[in-house]
């Protein structure tokens, strides 16, 4: 049996090499995905088809580049990812990076609710985690 940190490590890694079938393949059928603004594809997803068209076209516009774990923190049904982006985008010859943070929900193994925070600890208090 995989643990969420197993489905999450599957979840990035699938990201990285642009595999939206293993992208998708935790998603509960009502999952919600939430990205803030200033992000490029900002705004609230629901359903998988509308989730996995966002991932789409967020990832679509790497030309190479990945988003890289650097911590998982569990509470309860959350858990919060802290993440690393070394990314260079199509015609692009610049690299853009930074350090932030996804938060899950999970709803009997399967992820519910994905959510980006720029800030990490914006993250720990969303999933009632002590920093």
């Amino acid at each position: 049996m995989r643990t969420r940190i197993n489905i999450l490590e599957d979840f990035f890694a699938a990201i990285n090499r642009n595999d939206l079938h293993a992208v998708t393949r935790d998603f509960h059928p009502d999952i919600t995905r939430i990205e803030p603004e200033g992000f490029a594809t900002f705004g609230t997803y629901r359903g998988i088809d509308a989730v996995r068209e966002h991932i789409r076209q967020g990832r679509g516009s790497w030309a190479e580049g990945s988003c890289d774990p650097e911590g998982y923190f569990e509470n309860s049904d959350k858990v919060v990812v802290f993440l690393h982006a070394q990314v260079r985008k199509q015609g692009a010859t610049e690299w853009l990076g930074g350090r932030f943070a996804d938060g899950f929900t999970f709803r009997d193994g399967r992820i519910i609710e994905y959510r980006t925070f720029w800030e990490r600890d914006e993250a720990m208090k969303w999933a009632g985690i002590e920093t």
